[in-house]
């Protein structure tokens, strides 16, 4: 007969299960973590595998380290996928949106308005093609194109790398939702290739969901390896020993994600012209659906 585990245990599961998505959602290896959160390696390995004797204080840590929350940690039953936006935008709220907030939901207020149409989003891992195929893409339909990170980058003074060894990761996606907002207040029709760690913001990634056309643009986990590699980044993922294990727990744990998108474009053993080639035909009904918006294409 099969022991039933206690509830200690199964809630020990649980948060590990918990830490080990939330890291991978960040794009951080056991390895970073640990550095960055000041606790050993060994302790980050124990905790994710549902045997860590974790104290509050040491929790702590590990969600700051990643820039989440405590209680985004705690294994707990939400009631909808929408839940982490909601929960994000009440954080960040003022007290009178917060009033509207509930009128709304107590069904005496008016519905919000939609998000004016601001183009094409890619999203995906690092080595997806986003920068490669967006620039290809926007050049064929006649739009500017953008990558998030640079403007992020132009907006702050600052390289990416930069901004997160200052701020941490917090600090890096409140830049990035800050400078998605600026681009959004632009009114052009873009070709927007964002960071493959976007999806880990849940009111940032709904902001692009709402706006965009987004396609997530897929492949092979040895694929998207082999390409950061040949780009020369020379980040923690990409030289770790156990990078390919890594890149694979992200993968994972981010396609339910990435797979919110409006249309996926697989990648996988294409020719880059080949690739843009399907883009582009992904991109074709929406683009005939509204000619008048995409008239200057």
């Amino acid at each position: 007969m099969t022991e039933t585990p206690d509830p200690e245990t199964g809630f020990l599961e649980q948060l590990g299960q918990r830490v080990r998505t939330m890291r991978a959602l960040r794009g951080m290896s056991r390895k970073v973590l640990a550095k960055v959160s000041g606790i050993s390696e060994r302790y980050i390995a124990q905790l994710e595998s549902g045997k860590g004797n974790v104290s509050i204080v040491l929790l702590r840590r590990v969600s700051n380290a990643m820039g989440a929350h405590l209680e985004d940690l705690i294994p707990s039953s939400e009631p909808s996928p929408d839940w982490p936006v909601l929960r994000d935008l009440v954080r960040k709220a003022t007290a009178n949106q917060i009033a509207q907030a509930k009128d709304v939901l107590a069904g005496n207020g008016a519905s919000p308005q939609r998000a004016s149409f601001a183009g094409i989003a890619l999203i995906g891992l690092r080595g997806a093609g986003k920068s490669t195929l967006g620039r290809m893409l926007a050049k064929k339909i006649g739009w500017s194109f953008v990558e998030l990170n640079k403007e992020i980058e132009a907006q702050n003074g600052l390289s990416v790398a930069e901004i997160i060894a200052l701020y941490g990761q917090e600090g890096f996606h409140r830049m990035e939702q800050a400078a998605l907002a600026n681009l959004l207040a632009r009114k052009e029709l873009m070709v927007l290739a964002t960071g493959g760690g976007i999806v880990s913001e849940p009111v940032t990634f709904d902001l692009v969901l709402s706006s965009f056309y987004t396609i997530w643009l897929k492949a092979e986990p040895e694929e998207h390896m082999a390409r950061v590699r040949a780009q020369g980044d020379l980040r923690p993922m990409a030289d770790d020993r156990s990078a390919m294990s890594e890149l694979r727990t992200i993968l994972v744990s981010r396609e339910p994600l990435y797979a919110r998108a409006s249309a996926v474009v697989d990648t996988a053993g294409l020719r880059v012209d080949d690739a843009a080639a399907r883009l582009i035909d992904a991109v074709a009904p929406v683009l005939q659906s509204q000619p008048r918006m995409f008239a200057r294409g």
